[in-house]
């Protein structure tokens, strides 16, 4: 069974960072192009960034363009999602999906496996 599971979350003071963890198991990430999204009760689901399974190549949601970076590290089965100069409109919760499609391409409109959030609140 196909799992995901984000974790790194908590209470940041704004202009701190964070680094959220997504953990697989039962797949291989990097036999996956792997999407990062955050979900609020008021916006619903928007994506964050992805790293594809080809290349590595990132791409980023308009709002997350520099203060978001996405990484692996394959030896560990985990993809990163790191940011940074938090602001408190980045409170939400934060998951990560998974989809054996080779590039990030239309990755936000929906991926194959989607995981399990973690909740990052930011104070002013």
């Amino acid at each position: 069974e196909v799992q995901l599971q984000a974790s790194g979350g908590g209470l940041v003071q704004a202009g701190g960072s964070v680094r959220l963890s997504c953990e697989g198991s039962g797949l291989t990430l990097d036999d996956y192009t792997v999407g990062w999204f955050r979900q609020t009760p008021g916006s619903g689901r928007d994506g964050v960034g992805c790293i594809s399974k080809s290349d590595g190549r990132t791409t980023y949601g308009t709002f997350g363009e520099g203060r978001f970076t996405i990484s692996r590290d394959n030896v560990k089965n985990i993809v990163y999602l790191q940011i940074d100069a938090l602001k408190p409109e980045d409170t939400a919760v934060y998951l990560c999906a998974a989809d054996r499609t080779s590039t990030c391409f239309a990755y936000d409109y929906g991926m194959s496996y989607y995981g399990k959030g973690t909740q990052v609140t930011v104070s002013s």
